[in-house]
C-alpha cells in the first residue's frame, strides 16, 4: 500500500495530464451519445449508443464553441448532435434542410425545394444527399410545415420519428455553429449488444 501511494504522490502530475488530455479529446474530437427516446425510429432505437464525430464541422478548442479549424458544412441527411434551444438537453435528430433549402413538410412527409424525398409506400422511405432512411409515421406525421425558406447558416432538425419527435417544428432552426458533431454509427444496441453499424 505505501508503495502504490509512492507510485501515485510520484505520477500524479502525469496522470492528471492524461485524464484532460482524454477530456480534451471528447470534447473536440469524438464523443459517444446513448439514445434516450424513440424520436429518430427506425433509424436510431432507444438505448442505441452513437459515435460522434466532432470534427465533422469544425475543431474547436476543447471546453468552448470557438472554431480553430473549419470543416465541412452541415449535410441534408445527416444526423447531429446538438443542444436544444429550449432547455439545453443534448440531442440527436437528421438535418433535414439547410440554409437556402425551401421546405414543406405535409402528414410528415418532406419535400426540398419543391422535390419530394419520400416514396408512398410503407414503410416511408427518404432519399437525399445519397443517404436513404426509413420513417415512422405510425403517430402521424407531428406538425406541418408549408413553404419555409431556411436562411444561410441554418439547418432544420428533425426526427425520424415525426409524429413523436419534439424537433425544429417545435424548437425552430439550430444555427450551424451550434451543431457538436456528426453521428457516424451505432456502436452498441440494447438488442443485439455491440456490433458496427454505420450511418
Amino acid at each position: 500500500m505505501k508503495r502504490l501511494t509512492r507510485v501515485l504522490r510520484s505520477e500524479w502530475g502525469k496522470l492528471a495530464l492524461l485524464a484532460l488530455l482524454l477530456l480534451a479529446g471528447r470534447s473536440s474530437l469524438a464523443d459517444h451519445y446513448h439514445v434516450p427516446s424513440g424520436s429518430m425510429e427506425f433509424s436510431l432505437m432507444p438505448g442505441d449508443r452513437v459515435v460522434v464525430d466532432k470534427t465533422a464541422y469544425g475543431i474547436r478548442i476543447p471546453f468552448t464553441k470557438i472554431d480553430l479549424v473549419d470543416a465541412a458544412r452541415p449535410q441534408a441527411g445527416e444526423i447531429a448532435v446538438f443542444d436544444s434551444p429550449v432547455d439545453g438537453t443534448l440531442l440527436i435528430k437528421r438535418i433535414a434542410a439547410v440554409g437556402g433549402d425551401r421546405v414543406d413538410l405535409i402528414d410528415g412527409r418532406l419535400s426540398i425545394n419543391g422535390r419530394p424525398l419520400g416514396r408512398s409506400d410503407k414503410p416511408v422511405l427518404e432519399r437525399y444527399n445519397g443517404r436513404s432512411w426509413n420513417l415512422n409515421l405510425r403517430d402521424g406525421g407531428g406538425p406541418d410545415i408549408r413553404g419555409l425558406v431556411l436562411p444561410a447558416g441554418t439547418v432544420l432538425a428533425l426526427g425520424d420519428h415525426r409524429g413523436n419527435s419534439r424537433d425544429g417544428r417545435y424548437f425552430g432552426l439550430i444555427d450551424e455553429s451550434e451543431l457538436y458533431g456528426r453521428a457516424v454509427a451505432i456502436y452498441y444496441s440494447r438488442t443485439e449488444g455491440l456490433r458496427w453499424k454505420r450511418l
